[in-house]
C-alpha cells in the first residue's frame, strides 16, 4: 500500500466537502461532494466528524475510479491555521487506519486555493468570499494577511461590503451624512423595515452570510449611486493592501483572485484590478488556473509523486508520514 499512485484530495469547508480521487499518471478518474460541513468542538475541527463525512464518500469514489490503492492524500480544510490542533493530531492515525494511506498534508483553505490558482509558482492570491484571506509565497515561506472574521477583519469581503452598504442604508434612514437612499430601499425590500433589522441580524449564528447576502445589492447600485461605487472602491483597496502584504517583493510573481466574490462583476473586479495595479506594480495579474479542490489535487500528486514542491509550514501546510510495522 505504500507504494500506491493512487491519490485523495478533499476540500472542506462551511459549504460541505468534496473529494477527487485519481492516479498520478492517470489524473482525476472519481468525484464525491457532500452539502454537510464538517462540526467543530472544543478542539476546533471535529476529526471524528471529518471521517463519519468523507469514509463513505472515499470508498465510493474509489470503487468507481478502480484505484488500487491510495498512497497519499492532501486535505484542504477552513480554519485549519487556528481551529487545527485536533484534526493535525487525529486525522493522519484514521486516514492510515481506514484507507491504508501513509503520506497526508495538511494544509489551510487559503492554500489549496493558492495551489489551484497558481500552482508551483511565487506569488500571492486573494480568496474572497463571504470572508476574505490572502496568501503568498517565495516558495520557501507562507505569509498570509487578514482572514481574520468579520468582526475583526476580512476587509474587502462580502460580509464587509454588505455590513458597509447596511450602513450606508441606516444612514439614509436618519438622514445622516453619508447615506444612500437605494441602498435603503434595496435593504427594505430584501430585509422589511430596517428598524427592525439589528433583532433580525445581531442574534443570527450565520451573521456573515447575512451581511454578505447584501453585497450584491451594493454592487447592483454601483453604476449610479456613488456611496454604494465608494465602498466597492474601498473593499477593493483592502484586497491591494492584504496582497501587498503577502506578495514577494522580488522576482516576477503571479497575481491571482479567487473566490465566490468575483461573481459580483465589474463594479468590483475593475477597482480591485486598478488597485492591484498601484500597489503591485511588479507582479503579473493572471487568472486563477482551478479552485481549492483542484488545489489540493496538485498537492496530493506531487506528495503522491514523492516530490512535493509547496513549503512546509505548520499552520498553513503540514506533510505527514505514517510509520507501520
Amino acid at each position: 500500500m505504500t507504494d500506491a499512485a493512487g491519490f485523495l484530495a478533499v476540500d472542506s469547508g462551511g459549504s460541505g466537502m468534496r473529494i477527487a480521487v485519481g492516479t498520478v499518471d492517470g489524473g482525476v478518474r472519481g468525484r464525491r461532494e457532500s452539502r454537510e460541513p464538517v462540526r467543530t468542538g472544543e478542539r476546533g475541527i471535529d476529526a471524528g466528524h471529518f471521517m463519519e463525512r468523507l469514509a463513505p464518500m472515499v470508498r465510493e469514489a474509489v470503487a468507481e475510479a478502480g484505484v488500487a490503492g491510495l498512497g497519499a492524500v492532501a486535505v484542504g480544510a477552513a480554519g485549519l491555521a487556528s481551529l487545527g490542533d485536533g484534526l493535525r493530531a487525529e486525522l493522519p492515525t484514521a486516514l492510515e487506519r481506514e484507507f491504508g494511506i501513509r503520506r497526508v498534508a495538511l494544509a489551510a483553505d487559503a492554500v489549496t486555493a493558492y495551489a489551484g490558482a497558481l500552482g508551483n509558482r511565487p506569488g500571492a492570491v486573494i480568496a474572497a468570499g463571504t470572508g476574505l484571506i490572502a496568501v503568498g509565497t517565495d516558495l520557501t515561506r507562507w505569509r498570509r494577511a487578514d482572514g481574520w472574521g468579520h468582526l475583526l477583519g476580512d476587509c474587502g469581503s462580502g460580509a464587509w461590503i454588505g455590513r458597509a452598504g447596511l450602513e450606508a442604508a441606516m444612514r439614509a434612514h436618519d438622514g445622516r451624512a453619508g447615506g444612500s437612499a437605494e441602498l435603503l430601499a434595496r435593504a427594505e425590500e430584501l430585509f422589511g423595515p430596517v428598524r427592525g433589522l439589528p433583532g433580525k441580524l445581531y442574534p443570527r449564528p450565520d451573521r456573515p452570510a447575512v451581511l454578505a447576502s447584501f453585497a450584491p445589492q451594493v454592487a447592483a447600485c454601483a453604476d449610479g449611486d456613488p456611496v454604494a461605487a465608494d465602498i466597492l472602491r474601498a473593499a477593493a483597496r483592502h484586497m491591494a493592501d492584504s496582497a501587498a502584504a503577502v506578495c514577494p517583493a522580488s522576482g516576477e510573481p503571479q497575481v491571482a483572485l479567487t473566490g465566490g466574490l468575483l461573481n459580483m462583476g465589474a463594479a468590483l473586479v475593475v477597482p480591485v484590478e486598478e488597485e492591484l495595479s498601484k500597489r503591485l506594480p511588479h507582479a503579473q495579474r493572471v487568472p486563477a488556473a482551478g479552485d481549492p479542490l483542484e488545489g489540493a489535487v496538485r498537492i496530493a500528486t506531487d506528495l503522491a509523486a514523492g516530490a512535493p514542491t509547496l513549503p512546509s509550514d505548520e499552520a498553513m501546510l503540514c506533510v505527514v508520514t505514517g510509520h507501520r510495522d
